[in-house]
């Protein structure tokens, strides 16, 4: 069994919590990309080793293109669902454009194939571009290259046109060229100026292109000719690197698709906030606006559907929900539930909108209580994840500056701040404490620096725990268990989360890919998180086997000096006087009930007035089984007495 995924995404605090974000703002969050893959000869010819290697990369470069397009789309497919994306050929000898490969009068863009409209992925997008990359089939020879090059001006107005007829609204649109014509037009100052000019276009539509240059033949890919008038860099970005726009290198050995694919992934858009424009109150009168996001997150599928495995066939099982009555099994409408809460044997009524502002416990908010040394915080305060909150120019101007200055602040004198937090609207409140966190080094180089919101536990969550115990002096054993750990801890920078996928939500999202591509459902899958056993072995198994021996012996005389020490104490109780048994004794004293007693008691029901030492004895003495809980005893006793009237 196998979970399914729906479009809409649960919030990570429960069904109950309303969503910041309209239906507009929802748009604006969703990414539209255009791949725009030169065919050319160059493109086309797969690179002989270079620099004596024995490997080189198997594919083209426009093979390696459509792949790296291939997979980015199978992830967008179950990741991102919501996702436009598009791919378009240019360099071409056929040409195509939406439904009308060519017109009377010529192609509208002439070199330039419209291989997949720019829409939401459907399976039949991914199995065509499947069957160019991966079969090798190509009916319409899409990929036959033109005599000439083609007219980027063509090229950039065809994205134009693709873009504002079915991505008009979205926040985020890009155009993906890949190429490795650094100078497409040479000395043509007109075709040049023509293409500028479409760049600019696109650009004043806020359609944001980035370049994916491939070179080859330990060239350089040289954007002084030709793209540093199509692509607007951000000088701050590429300021302390000695090239701004990472250029991959086909020949190379098998490096030319991972590395497109490693560049892609480096341009994804920033994922959706947490919460947004909430005011961060850090003084009376002093307010600004910030919004939060949650950077380590266990990923989870979206459980709104269940597909079933058993058959030969997967299948989505349909699901019904009835709510019936419990006495007469009448179906119940749900205009007949009502919400009560029951107070004094009571039940007490109240209206839809009357329950939902009993969850109102004021507006999301993040409002300072005070600073205290970040010293004071011990480690075992931690209960929840981390929020890391960033500013937002939305609500209040300058947001940016005074953020900055109290995270500078807090960080030069180490401090922590306090603050009372309702994330969103119906949340429940939080006291967190505001972190600052320097600038990532290579261990945290996947984190930002910034503030944090540090939820901190109400002493309803404080457990009283004694520690109060020394610890153990540190023996053999210890000390090369110490030596073990160590040993298998890995270098600095090299573990970084994002590299290890969640497994069981990969498999979920390969059970699908199965069913709405019609393939195989695969019988297993690389999971990254397996111990590398071999590797461990080499290091430590050696000292392990040491370890274990060293147990072993130790577990062995501690058993043997145990073992010494029964014997003496069996050897002590044979020295001293028997006990009389206590049922005995009782029945020495009276304190045991005749029968005629337990008689009287039965017939007056009064048994079970009894406790369960009493219960016991008097089994005991009658030669019944004292084991059970009370009602047995009753009624083992019970038993007994009918038996004996």
């Amino acid at each position: 069994m196998a979970w399914g995924r729906g479009d809409e995404e649960k919030h990570p605090d429960g069904d109950d919590a309303e969503e910041e974000l309209d239906e507009n703002d929802y748009k604006a969050q969703k990414d539209a990309v255009l791949f725009a893959i030169n065919v050319s000869d160059s493109m086309l010819d797969v690179p002989a080793p270079s620099g004596g290697q024995k490997k080189t990369d198997k594919d083209s470069a426009v093979t390696a293109a459509l792949k790296c397009a291939y997979q980015i789309m199978q992830q967008r497919i179950i990741a991102q669902p919501k996702d436009m994306m598009g791919i378009l050929l240019f360099g071409t000898k056929n040409s195509k454009f939406r439904d009308d490969p060519s017109a009377r009068s010529g192609p509208s863009y002439p070199n330039c194939y419209l291989f997949t409209d720019l829409d939401v992925p459907a399976a039949e997008d991914v199995k065509s571009l499947k069957a160019l990359v991966e079969e090798d089939e190509d009916p319409d020879e899409v990929l036959v290259p033109s005599e000439e090059p083609a007219s980027m001006s063509n090229v950039l107005f065809c994205a134009n046109q693709v873009f504002t007829t079915h991505a008009p609204n979205f926040g985020s649109r890009r155009l993906f060229i890949i190429t490795d014509n650094d100078d497409p037009h040479g000395d043509d100052k007109a075709a040049k100026s023509s293409a500028a000019v479409r760049a600019k276009d696109l650009y004043d539509l806020g359609v944001v292109i980035e370049l994916f240059p491939i070179s080859r033949g330990g060239g350089k890919f040289d954007m002084t000719k030709f793209y540093d008038d199509i692509i607007y860099r951000d000088p701050a970005a590429d300021e302390g690197t000695s090239e701004g726009v990472k250029t991959s290198r086909a020949g190379d050995g098998l490096t030319l698709l991972s590395s497109l694919i490693s560049n892609i992934n480096s341009k994804q858009t920033p994922k959706r906030s947490l919460f947004s424009k909430v005011p961060f109150e850090i003084a009376p009168g002093l307010t600004i606006s910030v919004k939060g996001y949650m950077p380590l997150h266990k990923q989870q599928p979206a459980r709104t559907c269940y597909v079933y495995l058993g058959g030969e066939q997967a299948q989505l099982a349909q699901s019904e929900t009835t709510k019936v009555e419990n006495e007469s099994t009448r179906t119940i409408e749900k205009s007949e539930i009502k919400k009560a809460y029951k107070f004094g044997g009571e039940y007490i009524y109240f209206k839809p909108n009357e329950a939902k502002e009993l969850k109102n416990l004021g507006e999301p908010t993040i409002r300072v209580i005070g600073f205290k040394p970040r010293s004071l915080l011990p480690m075992w305060a931690s209960v929840k994840k981390s929020t890391f909150i960033f500013p937002s120019e939305e609500l209040v101007v300058g947001s940016t500056r005074v953020f900055s200055a109290l995270w500078q602040k807090l960080l030069k004198d180490e401090k922590m701040g306090i603050a009372w937090f309702i994330a969103r609207a119906n949340a429940n409140p939080v006291m967190v404490a505001i972190l600052p966190s320097a600038h990532p080094d290579d261990e945290t180089s996947f984190l930002p620096a910034g503030l944090w919101l540090y939820p901190l536990p109400f002493i309803d969550d404080v457990r009283n725990l004694d520690i109060a115990a020394p610890p153990r002096p540190a023996d053999e054993l210890t000390t090369k268990m110490r030596e073990i750990v160590q040993n298998l801890q890995l270098p600095k920078s090299t573990y970084n989360p994002l590299k290890y996928p969640n497994p069981a939500l990969q498999w979920h999202y390969k059970i699908l890919q199965a069913m709405a591509l019609d393939d195989d459902i695969p019988e297993q899958l690389d999971d990254p998180t397996v111990p590398k056993y071999r590797q461990i072995d080499k290091r430590v198994g050696a000292a392990i086997n040491e370890w274990k021996t060293g147990v072993r012996e130790k577990a062995k005389a501690l058993m043997t000096s145990r073992a010494f020490k029964r014997e003496a104490e069996d050897a002590d109780e044979e020295e001293r006087p028997a006990k009389r048994a206590k049922t005995v004794a009782k029945k020495a004293s009276g304190d045991v009930m005749g029968i005629a007693q337990l008689k009287l008691a039965y017939e007056k029901d009064t048994l079970k007035k009894m406790t369960v030492a009493e219960l016991k004895d008097v089994l005991a003495s009658k030669g019944l089984s004292t084991s059970g809980k009370k009602a047995d005893l009753l009624e083992k006793l019970g038993q007994w007495v009918e038996e004996n009237m």
